[in-house]
């Protein structure tokens, strides 16, 4: 990031001294800074913008509805290869599993075969535009197949082997895929997993599928026979063919994410090859601070938008290990032992997979060699305090670790780290480069010191282009800008202190708000985890008829303990002492587990919707990790009601 203030300094003329202000500059200036992050990376195109010329890199701020870089073509997978023909004996991938040998792919190895399946899907008939969708793990087939299809311009959604098949349906149907990518099986919990009899399945419910690819693993007879018709991933990677990347435009569509689907079904979030592309230069080269002396790691599945994250560190010649196993194999810390065997320098993760393996007692730099580990990543929830301090105890002493927030809706952060500046428990360092993050109340008014909405006024590149099958935007407009016209409201209540730092509360829909006065979730399930004997808690505040109010709270005690009369009252105590005695629940009940998606966000809204009076149906049981959790909840909010 030094070097780019340099740089900037240098071909701009613009003089930064500090985070912040290179951040104001990246903000007021908008073309200014996306374009010096264009030249600064030497980004590959067959069309380069002309810089200078009115309207090269931001042609319309409208939000929604700016227009990058217009007439710029290029190829987000070319990009991302770049690194072969400099490095070709140079690993690029490590695959991990829990038994399996592990395989390694150098970058000359990944850009074969990136072109030999690339030319398969041509030969598929596959065209730009087309769809391309995978149930697949995090293995390096799933990398290979994400790069074939961006070279032709085709259009990728992937989810993880563990979705039921109406999960599948839910996702896929909606985009209309030609192509399906699977896997024969896979390792997880000590067990072969064998998915050889849901591909019939999956066709079933995906008419428009007219191929299936497997990705191989196991040897002869250790899965189910596959269907005759279906083509071996590792027989085509085999062959011999020249790299080939569709030229498309900066907004051409490159991948389907998608929301957690918590209630309905999950919307289809569309990113562009150009718009992830200079955002994750930006995020990794700076940021970041990757490149190709790094290998990351990242403990994730391919459902969560962390697993794409995972792919762009490559951007920067970064060499990543993939792995598709349990995160418990061999004890709680299995994700310590890749590091430490891989040598791995940075590590993303969950908060939650750290609070667990807190938990746990391992203390894993007694057991490991983590002497290469230099930053961590850490996203999906807030990092409760206590996982703060255990980090720097029991990981490393100097590691830079980055709480960042941001999410699907981006492909990356809003807000999170930076190597200029110190890192403090609880917060986050700041909004990151190109991001005019800020706080409101509900008038539209910046607040300071206080709680408030998060928003962003003014466009990012990696902003959705559109929401799949809504060909009027009225749904992507009215999920960002209803509340504030032109200006992103994401739907978490943040503080954002007088120093730039934020401090994340929880969704803002999530809220809890007792008596007028507002307070994250999470800021209450902190404390409440913090008490010896619980494993996981959540709290809702559900708005009742009549103007009452329901706030309980679920506690999950670890194992060979229940939530008794003494753990009920330490959570009072700890509650009223470290939030405040207005949080105190109204009622703390047991529960066999807390309710979660697939990619580990708590299911707080439908729960508090159950208890606001929706009923069982309104639940999308297939986007949950358990749906006999959803279960338990939806009798307990039955009872409740009919008590009431």
């Amino acid at each position: 990031m030094r070097a780019f203030q340099r740089w900037v300094a240098e071909h701009r003329g613009v003089q930064t001294t500090d985070y912040r202000s290179l951040h104001e500059w990246s903000v007021t200036d908008l073309a200014g800074f996306w374009g010096a992050v264009w030249e600064y990376f030497e980004v590959l195109a067959s069309v380069q913008p002309q810089f200078g010329r009115p309207g090269a890199v931001l042609a319309d701020e409208s939000m929604p509805g700016a227009t990058w870089f217009p007439g710029t073509r290029l190829n987000y997978a070319q990009n991302m290869l770049r690194h072969a023909a400099e490095r070709p004996d140079e690993v690029a991938i490590i695959g991990e599993h829990e038994t399996l040998a592990a395989t390694t792919l150098t970058w000359g190895e990944l850009e074969g075969q990136v072109a030999a399946l690339a030319a398969q899907l041509r030969r598929l008939g596959v065209r730009p535009g087309d769809r391309v969708a995978a149930v697949l793990p995090h293995i390096p087939q799933t990398v290979v197949a994400l790069l074939a299809t961006a070279s032709v311009g085709a259009v990728w959604s992937v989810v993880n082997t563990d979705y039921g098949v109406q999960g599948v349906a839910d996702r896929f149907a909606q985009i209309e895929p030609k192509v399906l990518f699977t896997v024969d099986g896979y390792e997880f919990g000590g067990k072969i997993r064998d998915m050889t009899a849901s591909i019939g399945h999956l066709r079933q419910v995906l008419p428009t599928v007219e191929h299936v690819i497997v990705a191989d693993q196991f040897p002869a007879g250790s899965c189910g026979p596959l269907p005759d018709d279906v083509l071996r991933f590792s027989e085509i990677v085999t062959r011999t063919a020249e790299p080939d990347y569709e030229q498309v435009d900066f907004s051409h569509p490159l991948w389907v994410l998608y929301s957690s689907g918590t209630t309905g079904k999950p919307k289809g979030i569309v990113h562009s090859h150009g718009g992830v592309l200079v955002e994750v230069l930006k995020a990794n080269g700076l940021h970041y601070d990757l490149g190709p002396d790094h290998r990351a790691y990242f403990a994730v599945s391919t459902t969560w938008v962390v697993w794409n994250m995972v792919v762009d560190t490559m951007i920067v010649g970064t060499s990543i290990v993939t792995y598709d196993g349990s995160p418990t194999h061999d004890g709680p810390a299995r994700h310590f032992e890749l590091i430490s065997r891989h040598q791995a320098t940075f590590f993303g993760t969950g908060a939650a997979v750290l609070t667990m393996i807190e938990k746990s007692g391992v203390v894993p730099n007694t057991r490991y060699d983590l002497s290469r580990l230099k930053a961590m990543m850490v996203t999906g929830s807030p990092l409760p305090d206590s996982t703060w301090d255990w980090i720097y105890r029991a990981v490393g002493q100097d590691l830079r670790v980055g709480s960042d927030s941001g999410g699907t809706d981006v492909a990356t952060a809003f807000i999170g780290s930076n190597p200029l500046d110190p890192a403090y428990r609880g917060e986050l360092m700041g909004a990151c480069l190109g991001v005019a993050a800020e706080s409101w109340d509900p008038e539209g008014n910046r607040v300071f010191n206080q709680v408030g909405e998060f928003v962003v006024t003014a466009p990012m590149p990696s902003m959705p282009i559109k929401f799949w099958n809504d060909p009027d935007g009225a749904r992507y407009h009215s999920s960002y800008f209803e509340d504030f016209p032109g200006v992103w409201r994401h739907g978490d209540w943040v503080t954002e202190l007088d120093g730039g730092q934020f401090i994340i509360h929880g969704r803002s829909d999530s809220t809890i708000n007792r008596g007028g006065i507002r307070m994250g979730s999470a800021d209450i399930t902190q404390a409440v985890d913090r008490v010896d004997g619980v494993a996981a808690s959540m709290v809702i505040g559900a708005e009742l008829s009549g103007g009452d109010y329901y706030m309980p709270l679920f506690v999950v005690p670890i194992t060979g303990h229940t939530v008794d009369e003494t753990m009920r009252q330490a959570i009072v105590d700890a509650i009223r002492t470290q939030v405040s005695p207005r949080y105190v629940p109204d009622e703390i009940i047991e529960a066999p587990a807390v309710p979660k998606t697939r990619t580990g966000k708590l299911m707080e809204i439908p729960i508090k919707k159950l208890f606001q009076g929706a009923g069982p149906e309104t639940l999308n049981r297939g986007t949950a990790e358990d749906a006999t959790v959803l279960d338990w909840y939806a009798t307990q909010a039955q009872a409740y009601r009919q008590e009431r």
